[in-house]
């Protein structure tokens, strides 16, 4: 072990000290106030303390440290002139009169109009704090649409085989029912199995396009129309909205109803659970009641909303499309050097993301293993076993934000990873071998986290 591999308590020694302060004359009253005994704080002089904290921030992995091709996740470069912007408003506060924000104000109604200009839609909601509760907002749209109708027979939502795993889980919150509607071999909704599907008690249909595999629903008119046709709606998930930024709009597609995950799209990418924000956009149908949902008592999290103003007003009209095509450009390059070394199980042009299916030369190296060899190379590890239509599936998404260098080293990796896999697969079943940790036990350290050291004869 590095002596600064070591925890902070492991450095302490009795009687070092980082600060030196004035004595404190407190007027706490006694009587349970105060501690029977010092806190059992570590004792360590401030090198020691600013290169633990330091080491600790070079254990972690982001988009500012390296390549991050996590599909489905969008984590593209964060430009630091919104962070700077952003850092202009740390003293607002949510319950300030409205008289004292009224730049602030301006800048939702801005987002609103852009957003609109981008989706097609005809206004946004922006209460939701991330992606899922952008769905639940969305679906509590639709419910709240067909039940000022009467019509409270639909209580069915379909979703296909290829979804997020957040689909279902939305609907189930907003107490609605799934059906699953499968794809075709190609990756696309199965129109054919989707029509025995539709009735009466349909409330509508949860799509993402691009879907789950990269892959343009190029049947979205046909579907749309069936879907209207048995009276329900169109519900887009916009976790994959980056590659269309310019070039189609869901509102054109025929979308009643969808959410943004603005920290994945629109700057902010969303490494470590948050910041998020999903705002929910409504078409015509549903425009009387987008400010009905009260899903967060404030307008979500400002600070990511003017960080995606920032980034629609840096790029300009020009150049957000130039940003969905060259995501989609990085894609298909990588996916097409890397499709002879690399089980490729639908064979067609892709858009942001792209699935593999595992080596073609596995063995006994499995796609865990392919990831946790990438580790070794400087790469944070693609999104691996999902979806779930292939078993040993690895989902890549460079982003457009990459330069050709990078997904050059990246694809000589992910080439040599596949030749080890062949020549010494022990490599890749015993990876990673250059990092803090190996192979924790992932079950355990998800359910029974440790998050706390345990000094030896502490109180």
């Amino acid at each position: 072990m590095r002596y600064y591999d070591k925890l902070v308590f492991e450095l302490s020694r009795k009687g070092r000290s980082g600060f030196s302060l004035p004595d404190c004359n407190s007027d706490l009253p006694s009587g349970g106030v105060w501690r029977e005994t010092a806190p059992d704080l570590p004792e360590v002089s401030e090198p020691d303390v600013v290169r633990h904290y330091t080491n600790l921030s070079q254990m972690n992995f982001g988009v500012d440290t390296g390549f991050y091709p996590l599909g489905s996740c969008t984590m593209k470069y964060n430009p630091k002139i919104n962070e700077e912007i952003v850092s202009r408003f740390n003293g607002l506060h949510p319950l300030q009169p409205e008289s004292s924000v009224r730049g602030v104000m301006a800048i939702y109604d801005f987002a609103d109009k852009a957003l609109c200009a981008i989706t097609g839609m005809k206004r946004f909601n922006f209460l939701p704090c991330a992606g899922a509760h952008g769905e639940l907002t969305g679906l509590m749209l639709i419910r709240e649409y067909h039940f000022s109708r009467g019509d409270h027979a639909r209580t069915k939502i379909i979703v296909p085989d290829s979804a997020h795993g957040t689909n279902p889980a939305s609907a189930a919150v907003c107490g609605l029912d799934t059906v699953t509607v499968k794809s075709r071999p190609d990756g696309l909704v199965d129109v054919d199995a989707l029509k025995p599907l539709l009735g009466p008690d349909i409330a509508g249909i949860m799509l993402t396009n691009p879907n789950t595999l990269g892959l343009f629903e190029k049947d979205i008119r046909d579907i749309a129309e069936l879907v209207h046709g048995c009276g329900g709606l169109l519900y887009y998930d916009g976790a994959n909205m980056n590659p269309l930024l310019g070039v189609v709009r869901p509102g054109d597609m025929g979308f009643d109803v969808m959410h943004l995950n603005l920290h994945k799209t629109f700057s902010t990418p969303h490494g470590g659970g948050g910041p998020g924000s999903g705002p929910v956009g409504v078409g015509e149908r549903l425009l009387p009641f987008v400010d009905i949902p009260r899903v967060s008592g404030f307008h979500g999290n400002f600070g990511v909303i003017l960080k995606a103003c920032a980034y629609i007003l840096s790029l300009g009209r020009e150049n957000i499309a130039l940003a969905g095509k060259l995501a989609t450009l990085s894609a298909n390059y990588v996916k097409e050097s890397l499709r002879d070394c690399y089980k490729l199980p639908i064979d067609s042009v892709c858009k942001h993301e792209f699935v593999f299916d595992g080596l073609k030369d596995a063995g006994d190296v499995s796609t865990l293993d392919v990831a946790k060899r990438l580790l070794d190379y400087g790469f944070h590890a693609p999104t691996i076993y999902f979806p779930l239509l292939f078993h040993q599936a690895i989902m890549i998404e460079p982003t457009e934000t990459e330069s050709l260098e990078t997904l050059d080293t990246f694809i000589e990796a992910m080439r040599k990873i596949a030749s080890e896999a062949s020549t010494n697969p022990e490599l890749l079943t015993s990876a990673p071998h250059d990092t803090p940790i190996g192979r924790p036990d992932e079950t355990s350290a998800a359910r029974q986290p440790v998050l706390k050291y345990e000094r030896k004869g502490a109180q």
